[in-house]
Order: C-alpha cells, then sequence, then structure tokens
C-alpha cells in the first residue's frame, strides 16, 4: 500500500490552479476533503513543472497553515474518488481504516478483448515489486516467492461489447498497480494500459489514457457512522465506453457496502 509521504513546504498556486483544484472537491467538511480526480494528474512526487495534487492542496490551507493531506493515492492516470483529512487527528483515523481494510474501495474498468471468464470472481495472486531503472512494476510470482505480497481483488462483469467489456472492482488489499496487474494476469488488461498489455485501440478508435476509474469510496467518518462518496465517470472514459458499445450512464447502482 502506498502511504503518503511528509509534507514539504508551502506552495504559491496562481489563481487558475486554486480555481482548478477547488472545483475537484465533491465533499468537505470539518474532518475531510474529497476531490474527483483527473487523468494526468499525479497525487504526489510527480516529474516535470505542473504540480501534483498534494502541492494543490495548498488552496485549502487554514492561517495556521494547516492544509489537508492525502491519506492513499491513486495512479497518476486513474480519475476518481481520492479522500484527505483535514487534522492530524482525522488522517490517523482514516489511516487506521484503511490499514484495517474499513475502507470500501469501488472502481470501474474497460477491459479487452471481452468479459473476464467467469464474469465474476477472487483473483488472489500473489504480486511482487520489481525495479527497472527508474520504474516500478509489479509482477505476478507464486506464494512462496521471497518478494510475495499477498493480494485479492474482487470483481463482476457489469456490461460486454464485442471485443470489450466494463467491469466493477473492489480491491481487498491496496498493492501498487493492483488492479492493473491481476486484470491482466487472466487475460483481460484494462484498455489503455501500455505499461500492462492493455489495448491501445477499441473499435477502431484510440484509448487515450489508462481506462480505470475510483468510481465510489465508503469509509467510516472520524464523527461516527459510515459515509459513502461517489465520483462521476469523466468524459473521455465515457466516450471510450460509448464508442465500444458499453453502457456507462444508468448502470445499476454501484456494489452498496455488505
Amino acid at each position: 500500500m502506498h502511504r503518503p509521504k511528509a509534507r514539504g513546504p508551502a506552495v504559491a498556486l496562481s489563481a487558475e490552479e486554486t480555481a482548478f483544484v477547488r472545483g475537484l472537491v465533491i465533499f468537505e467538511d470539518d474532518h475531510i476533503l474529497a476531490l474527483n480526480k483527473p487523468a494526468g494528474l499525479s497525487s504526489q512526487g510527480g516529474r516535470g513543472q505542473a504540480h501534483t495534487l498534494d502541492e494543490l492542496l495548498w488552496a485549502f490551507a487554514r492561517s495556521s497553515g494547516n492544509r489537508p493531506r492525502l491519506v492513499h493515492r491513486l495512479d497518476r492516470d486513474t480519475s476518481g474518488v481520492i479522500l484527505t483529512a483535514r487534522t492530524k487527528p482525522a488522517a490517523g483515523f482514516l489511516g487506521k481504516a484503511l490499514m484495517g481494510r474499513r475502507v470500501r474501495k469501488t472502481y470501474l474498468a474497460i477491459v479487452a478483448p471481452g468479459a473476464p471468464e467467469p464474469a465474476q470472481g477472487l483473483i488472489e495472486t500473489p504480486l511482487r515489486r520489481d525495479e527497472q531503472g527508474r520504474e516500478a512494476y509489479m509482477r505476478v510470482c507464486a506464494a512462496d516467492h521471497p518478494d510475495a505480497e499477498t493480494a485479492q481483488t474482487r470483481y463482476r462483469t457489469l456490461a460486454t461489447a464485442p471485443g470489450a467489456a466494463l467491469v466493477e472492482l473492489s480491491p481487498e488489499t491496496g498493492r501498487m498497480h493492483q488492479l492493473r496487474v491481476h486484470l491482466a494476469s487472466i487475460g483481460r488488461p484494462i484498455a489503455g494500459d501500455s505499461r500492462y498489455g492493455g489495448a491501445l485501440m477499441l473499435a477502431g478508435a484510440p484509448v487515450p489514457r489508462l481506462m480505470l476509474h475510483a468510481a465510489a469510496l465508503e469509509f467510516p467518518h472520524p464523527d461516527g457512522g459510515r459515509r459513502r462518496l461517489v465520483a462521476p465517470t469523466p468524459a473521455d472514459f465515457g466516450a471510450v465506453a460509448a464508442n465500444a458499445g458499453l453502457p456507462v450512464d444508468g448502470i445499476p447502482s454501484l456494489r452498496q457496502a455488505e
């Protein structure tokens, strides 16, 4: 599981950057701030001149100098719900909830060349980290491999079309690239995932990026009870789905907490 790194010094943001990140907010209260992260925005540690989401959080800094802190991350090209904590106690509370597997994450993915077989199930293939220069990959491996990490992903097929399928994913563990590698391991890599063999063309049209969207997040709230947040699918995801003949709008409600 990726744990956010220590925060750096204050970052000066332009008016455009401030407006941009404020436009991503889907929920906020005294304890938490949730955003719908667009694809192409690094959560932390991005390369180049563009600010990361972690740095853009300075737009929400309080007069004390404290700003929201990330409690988990999404891959750069994954869109969807990302949760931050406004206070140190809230960060600790949510961090423990993540470690205790009390946070339920639901993703949508477009896969090719068709639906997984069987159409729903649990993938439990162990994974290991593989460093190649400055790049890190995850690989499937035997359970007795010295670097093996347990990994579990529940999935179910929501819709099918010739050469593609829309799949709902619920990770039980939080390994790096887990969903991407697990789907590739069963011969249904996520469309647009050039790193792990995903199709770069679907139904005769290019796939602009990794077709993975963090659609919903359910978690215990620091004030008690549980809260569930949903991020609408972005336009590029919907366009790829529509071109492939997969209905995204009007999907039956995403899997509820059990």
